[in-house]
Parts: C-alpha cells; structure tokens; sequence
C-alpha cells in the first residue's frame, strides 16, 4: 500500500514540522511554567518499544518531580499526588505533556498515529500485541485504542484494538482518528490519575 510505506511518513513529516512551527510560542510558555515551577530538566525522557521492539527514548515535558521513582506506573507510587508537580497535574490532564514527541516523529521513531509506546518492562502488553503484530508498526502520538478508552482499558482490549488498527490502516481511518483524538483530549476521556492504567511519567 503506497500509503502505508510513503505517504504516511510524509505526512508525518509535514505535520510535525508545521506543528513545531505554529506551536512555538505555546511551547516556550510551556517551557518556562516547567522552569519555573519545580527543580529538574524541562523534558523527560524514558524507555520506550519502538517498532520491531525496538527501543528508543521517548520525550515529554517533565510532569514529575526529579525524585520519582523511575519507570514506575503512578498507581504503584505511594501518594502519587506528592510526585505530580503543579503544571505537570494540568500538563496531564490537556495531554500537552505529550508535545516533545514532535521530535521523536521527525526523528522517525514514532508517527502521528499507531500504537502508544509500551515501557520497555510493560513485558504483558508487548507480548500481547506480538499476537496482532502490532510491535511491527511504528508507535504513535495517539491511537484507536486511546479514543475508545484510553487509560481506562485492560491490556487485552488495548492490544487487540491496536491490532485492528494495523489491520485497516489508511489515510481515512487516521484522519478520523487524529479528529477523534481531538474531542478526547478538549473532554479528558480516559484519563484516570492513580488508576490502574494509569498515565505512566
């Protein structure tokens, strides 16, 4: 398919670099507000699957404080509430945490839509997604799975879902689910801090 193997990476490109561009000025704000708020790097970086499992680190606005314990769900620190930094609770819940991935797209490690990126220990959700190749694809800024359910879903349901979308990639069905992505971040769908799927720093 010409778009699963060009188009989509040339889209990719254009819209990261047009989102870099148009979002600058948000993202120096952003930036400072970081700064300003708790000691430690503006960005985080963590382990990630890439496709072919291959691993990469993936980057975010830091929503954390710098003495978190690292690659640890929120719902397995005792009182999460302490580690989340005053922006990072509003970074999170706008999803704007998220907005460095712009690099990781340009850099081609990641595209616009696809599977999330399980952690490099989450062995049960990449395993199960071996069953629906969908280690075999690029990992993305947003996904199926995150529109219908998102934090809130159980690793079988998310890996199943992820594999419908390898299954039925095309330009449409990521155009609905860019737009999509849209309504679930404006009405915070999914996201549940301190749940058992929880949002991982």
């Amino acid at each position: 398919m010409i778009y699963k193997k060009y188009g989509k990476r040339m889209i990719d490109l254009v819209l990261s670099l047009l989102g870099l561009i148009l979002l600058s000025p948000l993202i120096l704000l952003l930036l400072i507000c970081i700064k300003m708020d708790s000691k430690g790097p503006v960005l985080f970086k963590q382990r990630r699957i890439g496709i072919n499992k291959e691993e990469f680190n993936i980057l975010k606005f830091r929503t954390m404080k710098i003495d978190t314990p690292k690659d640890t769900p929120t719902h397995l620190l005792e009182n999460p509430d302490r580690y989340i930094t005053r922006v990072g609770k509003f970074l999170r819940k706008t999803s704007l945490d998220e907005f460095p991935q712009i690099i990781n797209i340009l850099k081609g490690e990641m595209s616009i839509i696809g599977p999330r990126p399980a952690l490099w220990n989450q062995y049960d959700l990449i395993k199960e997604r071996d069953k629906y190749r969908a280690n075999e694809v690029l990992p993305g800024l947003t996904g199926w799975a995150q529109i219908n359910g998102r934090d809130e879903l159980p690793i079988k349901i998310k890996s199943r879902l992820d594999g419908q979308y390898v299954g039925k990639i095309s330009f449409i069905f990521d155009v609905k689910i860019f737009l999509k992505t849209i309504l679930s971040v404006l009405r915070s769908d999914g996201v549940k801090e301190g749940s058992s799927q929880s949002k991982i720093q």
